[in-house]
């Protein structure tokens, strides 16, 4: 076996793995399907369409996006801002650890393995292209599929605190993910808040 075929093997594995762990989402799709299962569907399709050249190892990292965060809810933390910045923190940590050890027990080398752990942590953000196109690839998630359900069940949130969400969220996005976030098609009473986001009238 060339070293070639070995590697691809061991991203085959490692990829049936985290499908794995993710199909273990009690949370479940509108087509049944694990809801994280779906969710790395989409995100690795993001990173597919704003990287044409993404590496296979950048591919896989996007499927690692939110590894078993279903096993941290936001509930197992105090609530306030700080309680909510630490739990999101350690979830970065919790999936980085898990998503490393799924990998070299495929077979991915340690480095590799490591550099996706890298990405997955958010390390780099802004300065790392891997770890901010996996950042750009979720907030395009949350804006196509999760934004309307957000607003739904955060009823009590005030518009301006839904408009200070969306300017958070594309303060985090590159120039080249921000002008895929123009292009979709939003319900319009979301696309008024994006537009109240970026200042437009």
């Amino acid at each position: 076996m060339t070293p070639e075929v070995g590697i691809a093997a061991a991203y085959a594995r490692a990829r049936a793995a985290v499908d794995t762990a993710h199909a273990a989402d009690p949370s479940r799709a509108a087509d049944g399907r694990a809801a994280e299962l779906v969710y790395a569907e989409r995100v690795e399709a993001w990173v597919a369409r704003l990287v044409p050249e993404a590496s296979e190892l950048l591919r896989l990292a996007a499927r690692c996006q939110h590894l078993e965060r279903w096993t941290s809810p936001r509930a197992s933390f105090p609530e306030g801002k700080v309680a909510y910045l630490s739990w999101r923190r350690a979830l970065y940590v919790q999936q980085a650890e898990r998503a490393r050890g799924i990998l070299i027990g495929a077979g991915v080398p340690e480095a590799e393995a490591a550099e996706v752990a890298t990405w997955v942590s958010k390390t780099g953000l802004k300065s790392n292209p891997s770890t901010q196109a996996l950042e750009d690839a979720a907030c395009l998630v949350f804006l196509e599929n999760e934004i309307a359900g957000f607003a739904a069940e955060h009823a009590h949130y005030t518009e301006e605190k839904f408009v200070d969400i969306l300017r958070k969220t594309w303060r985090k996005m590159s120039a080249g993910a921000q002008a895929e976030a123009l292009r979709l098609e939003l319900p319009p009473a979301i696309a008024a808040l994006v537009r109240a986001a970026l200042g437009a009238t």
